[in-house]
């Protein structure tokens, strides 16, 4: 899609809609906002490879982001990026840089990647402490929804909901509900309080017609600093699912235990560099679509890849300093093979 670098029709009819000041009488327009914000939000476009039931096919992802460090660290979504090839960012005023993955956690919908350098003009987005966040405060949205750059929505924090308690595939973060627009290209972009500081990073949106319906989840920023600047989560570059107990029984499983089966394998990722093979092939088996023809992680540093243990194996590759060894142990074609790699 053709890239736009105005605001869209609906950003630029709430911008004067909302030209006046939001909350308090000493806060920014939201005019004022959106044009201080800006050159820290990227539009994030990657192309990886997808498997599907006629083989791989390659394919584009368009997401947002937003620049939170002078040195060129940016934050968006791991959906936008987790298991993809290649990754582009651009600025507003249409520069563009490559990035690299240097830590995600897909258990919070969160990734930061690292830009190859800073175009002049950009600036980081100061962020803010999301423990003063209050339900009923003004935020604006900016990002890329439909691949349309730079387009602002506006709206209120709804609700807020802790870790474990929205969705049980993505128990680490804590989520704030608002109202404000969010469609597809929003993921992994920035939202702002009124003072122009990052408070959340858009995860996605619950809708039944496809649309934008008011339900729309953010990951709060205190999960994303915690998981991305302080922990920094171990980026694997896999994309793949649990087993469940029958499935590992269906594909033979040795000793009676499961395993995560591998679908995609981002290039130049740990998982790629240790030798790790991605699937060739969509399987239905008992209803559900199955990747198969690529490896089957039994363990990693000798802790079997259950679902009971995969918050061990997190915090174990977390804990790997640069070049410190690890272990994974798979199965392949019916082999089970020990492969061993470097953290990077």
């Amino acid at each position: 899609m053709r890239r736009v670098a105005t605001l869209t029709l609906a950003a630029t009819v709430a911008v004067g809609v909302l030209g006046s000041p939001v909350g308090s009488a000493s806060a920014q327009t939201v005019r004022q906002v959106f044009e201080k914000v800006t050159p820290s939000v990227v539009v994030i476009r990657a192309r990886g490879r997808e498997v599907t039931a006629s083989g791989q096919t390659r394919y584009t992802e368009t997401g947002s982001g937003v620049l939170v460090s002078k040195d060129g660290k940016v934050m968006t979504a791991s959906h936008v990026v987790h298991a993809l090839d290649e990754i582009s960012v651009e600025f507003v005023g249409g520069e563009t840089v490559t990035a690299r993955i240097v830590a995600s956690e897909p258990a919070a919908d969160l990734s930061l990647l690292q830009l190859d350098r800073v175009p002049p003009g950009a600036s980081a987005a100061p962020m803010a402490d999301t423990n003063t966040v209050r339900v009923g405060d003004p935020v604006i949205v900016v990002g890329a929804p439909y691949g349309l750059s730079y387009a602002l929505s506006v709206g209120h924090i709804s609700a807020r909901w802790a870790p474990n308690t929205v969705y049980p595939t993505m128990p680490l973060a804590e989520f704030f509900q608002t109202d404000a627009v969010i469609n597809t290209g929003n993921s992994g972009g920035p939202m702002f309080n009124m003072k122009g500081e990052v408070i959340g990073i858009v995860s996605h949106n619950i809708s039944k017609s496809g649309g934008s319906e008011g339900l729309g989840f953010v990951v709060t920023l205190n999960t994303a600093k915690q998981l991305l600047l302080e922990k920094k989560s171990f980026w694997s570059g896999l994309e793949g699912f649990q087993l469940s107990d029958q499935l590992a029984d269906i594909l033979n499983i040795p000793g009676r235990q499961t395993g995560f089966i591998v679908k995609t394998v981002a290039k130049d990722s740990p998982g790629d560099r240790i030798g790790l093979r991605g699937a060739t092939m969509l399987v239905t088996i008992e209803g559900q679509s199955v990747p198969l023809g690529g490896d089957i992680v039994l363990s990693v540093e000798g802790l079997p890849t259950t679902s009971a243990n995969l918050a061990k194996i997190r915090e174990a590759m977390s804990r790997l300093s640069s070049g410190a060894p690890f272990k994974v142990t798979i199965l392949r074609a019916g082999e089970v093979l020990h492969l061993t790699g470097r953290a990077p």
